[in-house]
């Protein structure tokens, strides 16, 4: 072989390598991660640590039943049913895009009737023919310049970013339906206080009447007493229909009607809690991490190919094409050598006199990079700030509820102590109202800094983006 052959497929190579017309993914893409490096700002005063975060991270809680509630969801919901079957249709129009790497081909196959009319007498009488034609078609564009590569990378981007849709997707199904669980136990805690403050108050009545009737009281102290039982008996049906609303919810996110959630979660009277340490990660974790910026990469990503995919329709479309036609009066006359036809050569189709379309649809391409690569950055950030905001916030509700705790004890003692009093004459009737009033607005605060304390639990668990390693991976074998 000669060196002049020999040296035909390096200039070939680096001839296509020029044609490549797919732009660089942004530089800032890439310094996204290392600048988010490091523990979180408000990692130091909540009680987490930076191992890798939970995949599965409701069973951090301990629970059960929360647990076959989450699963059930994961399996039934319909908003995760269409998230899939987006995915499916995504992944079927990347399979469209590929097949324009192999050739294409067309059969026919068909019989016509002719008959041509001679209406001079000097003419043969009129002609009647059937006609049997077949034919076989092939074309293969040459992608010199990058059309069909980058279009096949814009929709295998595409369908990474609707994957990433489905795990987002999952992840919201499941911190609500955990919220919704929690919920429903909260609700039931705070009816349960509310009712015990109830009939503390009530008995506080009947003993007001008793010492009335004896002469230590008043009337007036009897409707003082009173009005506090009332304004307790008021909180409750606000409270229940908080629980029922909550019932709701988690019906319709495990795919139930409300019929089939009446007494979900009736011996679950205190919203479940992670005792541990929460696994947290860092900043470059999280980037990696979450859905919703994986989703914003890969929107990326299809955006830059398909500015490839513009440049390359400026350049000549190169087509290698055969046919292969038989035609005659009779079927067994077709494989006949003079029935046959054939034809085969490249087609060049450039639609140069008309450019100002094609650079409008290059500036329309970069424009919607630049579109995708801010929307890139401020999700990087906004998932920064979810996850900072949800730190703070679990830290500073801990902290509350520790001072709730704290201060829930010290009314219940003032309740004893003003009762004590009281019975014994040294104080007012006024001064157990109070000490009672200050108690059950203890006991529904602190109900309350637990309930928000799950929440703030999950906020920060959703906001971590989660591990989905037991999720199905449907682009694995392609992508």
């Amino acid at each position: 072989m000669s060196s002049y052959m020999r040296g035909l497929p390096v200039v070939a190579g680096a001839f296509l390598a020029a044609c490549s017309f797919t732009p660089d993914m942004p530089d800032a893409v890439v310094a996204k991660a290392p600048a988010a490096m490091g523990e979180f700002v408000t990692a130091s005063v909540a009680p987490v640590s930076t191992a890798k975060p939970e995949g599965m991270w409701w069973r951090l809680y301990d629970d059960d039943v929360l647990n076959s509630y989450v699963t059930k969801a994961l399996a039934q919901n319909n908003d995760l049913k269409a998230a899939a079957a987006n995915l499916d249709r995504v992944l079927a129009t990347l399979s469209e895009s590929r097949s324009d790497y192999i050739p294409s081909t067309d059969v026919t196959a068909g019989a016509s009737y002719e008959r041509e009319a001679r209406p001079l007498p000097t003419q043969r009488a009129n002609t009647e023919d059937l006609t049997y034609s077949s034919g076989f078609n092939l074309s293969y564009e040459i992608d010199l310049f990058g059309r069909v590569r980058n279009s096949v990378a814009a929709a295998r981007a595409d369908a990474r970013a609707a994957q990433a849709a489905l795990y987002n997707t999952r992840l919201t199904i499941a911190a609500e339906t955990a919220r919704a669980y929690a919920d429903i136990c909260s609700a039931n805690q705070q009816i349960a206080v509310t009712q015990n403050t109830f009939d503390l108050q009530s008995r506080t009545v009947d003993l007001t009447r008793q010492l009335t009737d004896g002469g230590q009281g008043t009337k007036l102290d009897i409707v003082r007493a009173q009005v506090n039982v009332e304004n307790t008996r008021a909180s409750l049906p606000q409270l229940k229909a908080s629980r029922e609303n909550a019932r709701f919810r988690l019906g319709t996110l495990v795919g139930e009607p409300p019929r089939a959630m009446v007494d979900v979660g009736a011996d679950c009277m205190m919203a479940p809690v992670v005792a541990a340490t929460i696994p947290v990660g860092d900043g470059a974790g999280l980037i990696a991490r979450r859905p919703d910026v994986r989703e914003a990469e890969s929107a990326l990503e299809a955006s830059a190919a398909r500015v490839g995919v513009a440049v390359a329709e400026l350049y000549p479309q190169i087509t290698l094409g055969g046919s292969i036609n038989t035609s005659a009066l009779q079927i067994a006359s077709l494989k006949e050598d003079g029935a046959l036809s054939f034809s085969a050569g490249p087609l060049i189709s450039w639609t140069f006199p008309n450019q100002w379309a094609g650079r409008a649809r290059v500036r329309s391409a970069e424009a919607g990079m630049a579109q995708a690569l801010a929307q890139f950055d401020q999700t990087v950030l906004a998932a920064l700030e979810e996850t900072e905001i949800a730190l703070q916030n679990y830290a500073a509700e801990l902290q509350r509820q520790a001072a709730l705790a704290s201060a829930r004890d010290t009314a219940a003692q003032s309740v004893e102590m003003a009762r004590a009093r009281y019975e014994l004459g040294a104080d007012d009737f006024i001064t157990v109202l109070d000490a009672e009033r200050t108690l059950a607005e203890a006991d529904i605060t602190l109900a309350q800094s637990q309930a928000s304390t799950t929440d703030f639990q999950i906020d920060l668990f959703r906001a971590l983006g989660g591990t989905w390693a037991d999720a199905p991976d449907a682009l694995a074998a392609g992508l």
